[in-house]
Formats: structure tokens, sequence, C-alpha cells
């Protein structure tokens, strides 16, 4: 049968096989022989041992199309993060982070802003103007009133979608209201672990409907270190794209170079300042990275 790793703890990997449920599962010694270890996402191939106990091995790992290290996930195709419009108020420096972040890993974004019923009308239209331009979808939801939901599980289809964010935003709200039956663990593994013997998180996949998951992790909770140099920087901005050939210099970083089309850009609005700042604060965190690596 073939199914996909939706979590692993302790050596067992628990693997969900659409129209059967999940199976409990080891893995063959001759992944190790192979220096290959099952990931959270992976299409595997099992045996089943016991049909009753949902038990059997894992035979075969299945070509991935992406691969994670930190976290350790497989077959990502897209990244939702997930920010409060109120309590707290969104840090739109960190969400900028977290968007380099994603296209550093070759993934594309959804912004979602959660707590839509605690906000302001403009609120909405201060940040669809900032992010008008990022290469992202946009959307907004409040997880308490249910408003939003369906238009946000409409882009979670076909697709395996990693759920990124800082604490305190409502992801695991947001989770149980396009998964009722998430919970805090699929229901299935809870009862293969004893009701809540392994209480430390894990990364997990929840199946939301045929060929579509969401992937949980804590790996995605916080950003120390953007893998990138600083002249690689601009290329993370998708805004600063259709300028980058109107610079007087080539290679030109939008920083202090005169005759920089981004900066002027900024200048008449046609790129948001609010985004060209965080450019600049990331530019110059580069900076003292390397600095300090050379000192």
């Amino acid at each position: 049968m073939e199914g996909r790793i939706i979590k692993g703890i302790a050596g067992f990997y628990y693997v969900y096989v659409e129209d059967r449920g999940v199976y409990e599962c080891k893995a063959k010694g001759i992944f190790r022989n192979r220096g290959l270890k099952p990931m959270v996402g992976d299409l595997v191939e099992i045996q089943a041992l016991d049909e009753t106990e949902r038990s059997g091995n894992i035979e075969e790992i299945l070509p991935r199309s992406s691969e994670l290290i930190r976290p350790a996930v497989a077959n990502l195709t897209q990244a939702l993060i997930v920010f409060a419009l109120s309590r707290p108020k969104p840090n739109l420096g960190l969400l900028d982070r977290f968007l380099v972040m994603m296209r550093q890993k070759g993934l594309p974004s959804i912004i979602c802003f959660n707590k839509l019923d605690e906000a302001e009308p403009e609120q909405e239209d201060e940040l669809r103007a900032i992010y008008a331009y990022s290469d992202c979808l946009l959307t907004f939801v409040s997880a308490k009133t249910g408003q939003g939901a369906e238009e946000l599980k409409a882009l979670l289809l076909n697709q395996t979608t990693a759920l990124a964010g800082p604490s305190g935003v409502g992801k695991s709200t947001l989770t149980n209201l396009l998964i009722p039956d998430a919970g805090s663990e699929t229901g299935q593994i809870s009862r293969k672990l004893e009701r809540g013997k392994h209480t430390t998180r894990h990364s997990e996949l929840f199946w939301i409907q045929k060929d579509s998951y969401l992937f949980d992790t804590p790996g995605f909770s916080s950003l120390d270190l953007m893998e990138t140099k600083k002249e690689e920087l601009r290329f993370d901005f998708p805004e600063f794209f259709p300028y980058e050939n109107q610079c007087r210099y080539p290679g030109c970083a939008h920083v202090h170079e005169p005759g920089c089309a981004v900066k002027a850009a900024v200048e008449t609005g046609s790129i948001h300042r609010r985004r060209y700042d965080s450019y600049l604060d990331f530019y110059e965190e580069l900076c003292e990275r390397e600095k300090r690596r050379y000192r």
C-alpha cells in the first residue's frame, strides 16, 4: 500500500493511507544502510502486518519533490504564514523575515491574517497595500467566527502546506477550524500513543482531504538567521524585480547607490516604504553578520 508519513516518534512512523486510516510502522534496516531516514511528508510503500492493530513496515521511500532539513520534512509545496491582526499586533518585520525564509526554501507563501473579528476595516486595506506586490496570496480570516475559512481552505487543496507563524496568533484554533478532527493530535495516533503518553510536540501532517495536507511543526515558529548573502537579499523582495535593470549600476544593492530605480520607486509609492524598510533592516543585519565573521 502507498501512504504518507504524517508523524514520527521514537522510531515509529505513522503512515496515513487514504480510505484505510493510520498505520504504525517501523522502517526497515535497509534504509540505515543506504543512509536514508524517513521524514514526515514522505510518500512511502508499506506492508501491513496486522490489519486489526493497523501496524506495518515501511518497504520503500518514494522519490521526494522537495526536502527541508530544519525542520525535517519532505514534499512541501507552499507555506501558510499566519499572523494576528490584534492581540498580538502584527510584527511586520517578523512577517517579512518569514517571507524571506520561505523564498529561500523555494516555497510560495500565503499570508493569512487571523482575528478579523477584532480588526478595524482600515487595517485590512493598509496590509493589502503593503503586500500588494510581494508575490504572495493574502487572506483575512477569523478562526473564532469562521469568516474567511472556506476561502482559505480552497487555497490549501491539492497542496502540502507548511503552517508557520509566531505563538499567540491562533494557529491551533485555525487548524481545528480547517480540520475539525485534528485536535492537538490526530485521533488515531493519540490512541496508539496511549492518550498522551508522548507530550513533546513533533512535526505533524494533518490530512485535509484527498492530496491535501497541512504541516504543523515547532521548527517554523521562530527564525534566528537568514540563509543568504547581503548581495542576494534583493532577490527575496519581488517588488524590486521590475526595477532590477533600471538602476544606474549593475548589481545595485538598492541601499546607498545613486541612480537607484528601487529607491525612486519607494519615493513615488510604487514600492511600499514598509517593505523597503524591512529590506534595509535585513541588509544591515547581514552586513553586521559578515563583519563578525571576519573579525
